[in-house]
């Protein structure tokens, strides 16, 4: 049952995604492709955000890049229940949308065997140094151990 569940907020998840961001993003892409990513120093954010796109067969998606940019930060897969869970970690972080809220509600509703985890993601987010709001566009170039760093000061990232 629990599979079925899963689909389900994975299709949700698919058919939202288009129409969240012709609907309330009204923000330029950033107009960089995986491609690109993969050619930065090893050491930077930028390398890992097109490493994490590779690995997951992804490009960015136009005008939502920065959650690929939280899961590369936060180590979260893309597994459904991870995605949640990284929702769980925004709204911590102190982010608020209509899709944030959408997510942790039905997430919650629907996958409610991880609320354990869902609940520890929200502490990891509220203890983090605010990263919601960040310009992950300018930072491609930065150390991703130093970002890291700076955002999950107590925790072990």
């Amino acid at each position: 049952m629990k599979k079925y569940r899963k689909q389900l907020i994975i299709w949700l998840f698919e058919v939202s995604k288009t129409l969240y961001t012709s609907l309330f993003k009204n923000h330029k892409p950033w107009g960089i492709y995986k491609a690109e990513l993969l050619t930065y120093p090893d050491y930077t954010f930028g390398k890992h955000l097109g490493l994490f796109l590779e690995k997951n067969n992804f490009e960015l998606i136009p005008k939502v890049e920065r959650h690929d940019a939280y899961h590369v930060l936060t180590g979260y897969s893309i597994k459904v229940e991870d995605e949640i869970a990284l929702q769980y970690l925004s709204l911590g972080n102190g982010k608020h949308s209509l899709y944030l809220y959408g997510a942790v509600i039905l997430g919650t509703l629907l996958l409610p065997d991880y609320i354990k985890y869902y609940l520890k993601s929200y502490r990891i987010g509220k203890n983090a140094n605010t990263f919601h709001n960040l310009d992950f566009k300018n930072m491609l170039l930065v150390s991703i151990s130093d970002i890291r760093s700076a955002i999950f000061i107590n925790l072990n990232y």
